[in-house]
């Protein structure tokens, strides 16, 4: 089995050797640079539509860049940089790796537990093999599915991922491209799917070359919080389109990933319809069909769910969407923090709380006092749980802690034991964040590699982000704040496997293995084909709250969680089923213990 999705731009092997294409429509010249022994510089035709093409004798193997009105400049859809952003382009025969998994069909989406993992810091090795070496760990913990941070090639030695620039090359400091298809492969071995973060959003601020010979990419006439937008919906946005579908058909068809998650897709602005999203969802949908499930998974802080609407019971486009709302209330009740976005949760955790388990979003449409009174969010009740994805602890949520601090730093034991329950027991997708499982007290801190100026930028921009928190109003203690581009910084965020021998992460360890075996036998096989308008709820105090689901099967699940100081009593008369499982035990006479989340299930004649 061997697979090459056959791009319209970059380097194709062809017969008689390699076809360059390069769109550049600001360019009056273009020329490919092929490096070696006999370095060769040969001019590319013109072509209608901005677009530079090129067919010369070359192999896999071949370095070359463009030298665009004299500029050199790697290949914006490189396969491979094997001496970072900067550096020569790698000519790339995909068809030269022999795939052992032709007989993967991928895990329903009810199925799936998520991991998510950065790969240069999950492991000593820091790259796709360390990753593989440490897959055994996840099969037996209960993980169904690993979920990749972003892997495209970015500037420097270190980088969570976000600041990518060349999107269809993993970062060389990984491995080459076979090590991440050996990677999934290995994942497919084990029954575990493999899902890949992508960014569409912007690119990093170091490395990319496009506005200097294709500045149609970019448009003034939206602005992110990096600067200009993506030019999705202006002149000349055909090609800027094509490109991302191609990447993410690229990534789907090439790597055999059996998803993707699309990192913030708020700050993606295209006012054209269809839009970009949902201009990707259905090129992907239309191309894979039935053959088998790729999991669409999005990033979107305007809870918007028009885009995880089903048709006959299935994803239409997208299949789920992180679900922050539901991660700040329950950190809120379960720490107290109400400083930053957590404001909007800190007068009725409970009701939020509640809302965001049984309906998916906390805000429907509510204004948000954080983002000074504007509506956020659309209807989602109708929604099933499974369109969204729960999780306690991620990559931002961590990382973005101003010391990187996990939730272990920040809660008590027995906040973090309801917590976790709850995520691992309701119906919503759960994911978990690397080393979350045993209870790590590794810090993730947020770090990068840069240098001069934009080194200092990156430093102090991050600072003056968290004085919108009450905790750093003194300059003084926002100083203390790590530096991203401190080696430090990085080192500190390594995962210590050694942490898993020591008694209590052991325990921890122990117990997510355990809730992970019982949402296996209770609560996966009574997801598939799950409705909407399935979950209710009921604040019971300002930090208590319960919740019910009406499961595909007609048994009903009900959750009763108390994160407030003292006892509360539950008074619902309605039968709740047999305890399915209790951070602290129920009592018969409704007492609900402080810090303890209770579920009970009750089987279909009972519901």
């Amino acid at each position: 089995m061997r697979r090459h999705r056959r791009l319209p731009f970059g380097a194709e092997l062809v017969p008689g050797g390699v076809r360059f294409r390069l769109w550049a429509p600001a360019a009056a010249s273009v020329a490919c640079v092929i490096e070696g022994d006999r370095p060769r510089q040969l001019a590319m035709t013109r072509q209608d539509g901005g677009w530079f093409e090129l067919v010369a004798e070359a192999d896999p193997g071949t370095r070359y860049r463009y030298l665009v009105d004299g500029l050199a400049v790697p290949d914006p859809a490189s396969r491979h940089q094997p001496d970072d952003v900067a550096g020569p382009s790698e000519v790339i025969d995909p068809a030269a790796h022999v795939w052992r998994d032709a007989d993967w069909r991928g895990r329903p989406w009810e199925e799936v537990v998520l991991y998510e993992l950065h790969v240069g810091t999950f492991s000593a090795g820091g790259d796709f093999a360390g990753v593989e070496r440490r897959l055994d760990h996840l099969v037996r913990l209960g993980v169904t599915a690993v979920e990749l941070m972003p892997v495209a090639d970015f500037p420097g030695r270190r980088n969570w991922g976000y600041d990518g620039v060349l999107l269809f090359a993993p970062d060389h400091r990984y491995g080459r491209p076979e090590a991440l298809k050996r990677l999934v492969e290995a994942c497919h071995e084990r029954g575990l799917a493999i899902l890949l973060d992508v960014v569409y959003n912007h690119f990093g601020p170091e490395g990319n070359y496009l506005h200097r010979y294709a500045p149609q990419f970019f448009t003034e006439r939206h602005r992110t919080p990096w600067g200009a937008a993506i030019n999705f919906d202006g002149p000349m946005s055909r090609p800027v389109r094509d490109f991302y579908i191609e990447n993410a058909l690229y990534w789907l068809e090439e790597f055999h990933f059996d998803g993707l998650r699309f990192d913030a897709v708020h700050a993606i602005i295209d006012e054209s319809r269809p839009d970009i999203l949902s201009e990707i969802g259905a090129a992907i949908r239309r191309h894979f069909g039935a053959e088998r499930p790729i999991h669409l998974v999005l990033e979107n802080d305007r809870n918007q769910s028009r885009y995880l609407e089903r048709h006959d019971g299935r994803a239409g486009l997208f299949t789920a969407q992180w679900n922050d709302d539901l991660h700040h209330a329950l950190r809120v009740a379960a720490t107290g923090t109400a400083g930053g976005y957590y404001a909007d949760y800190a007068d009725h955790p409970a009701a939020l709380l509640g809302r965001a388990l049984a309906e998916g979003f906390a805000f429907q449409g509510e204004a948000s006092a954080y983002r000074d009174g504007a509506a956020r969010g659309e209807p989602s009740a109708h929604l099933p749980p499974t369109a969204f994805v729960s999780f306690i602890q991620n990559h931002d949520q961590v990382g973005n802690n101003a010391f990187g601090t996990r939730l272990s730093g920040q809660a008590s034991a027995a906040a973090i034991h309801a917590a976790t329950a709850i995520l691992l027991l309701s119906p919503q997708i759960p994911m978990l964040f690397m080393g979350e499982e045993w209870g790590s007290r590794r810090p993730f801190c947020f770090f990068c590699d840069f240098a001069g100026d934009l080194a200092a930028a990156v430093r102090d921009g991050r600072r003056r982000e968290f004085a919108k928190f009450p905790e750093f109003a003194d300059p003084a203690l926002r100083e203390r704040i790590p530096d991203p581009n401190a080696e430090e910084s990085f080192m500190r965020s390594v995962l210590a496997w050694s942490e898993r021998e020591a008694p209590d992460h052991a325990e921890w360890l122990e117990r997510h293995r355990a809730l992970l075996a019982l949402r296996a036998r209770e609560i996966m096989p009574r997801l598939a084909g799950i409705g909407g308008h399935i979950g209710t709820w009921r604040a019971l105090g300002e930090r208590a709250v319960r919740a019910e689901w009406r499961l595909a099967d007609h048994s009903r699940l009900t959750l009763v969680a108390n994160f407030s100081d003292a006892s509360i009593v539950d008074a619902e008369d309605r039968p709740r089923g047999c305890c399915l499982y209790a951070t602290v035990p129920p009592t018969d006479d409704g007492v609900v213990p402080a810090r303890s989340a209770v579920f009970f299930l009750a089987p279909p004649g009972r519901a």
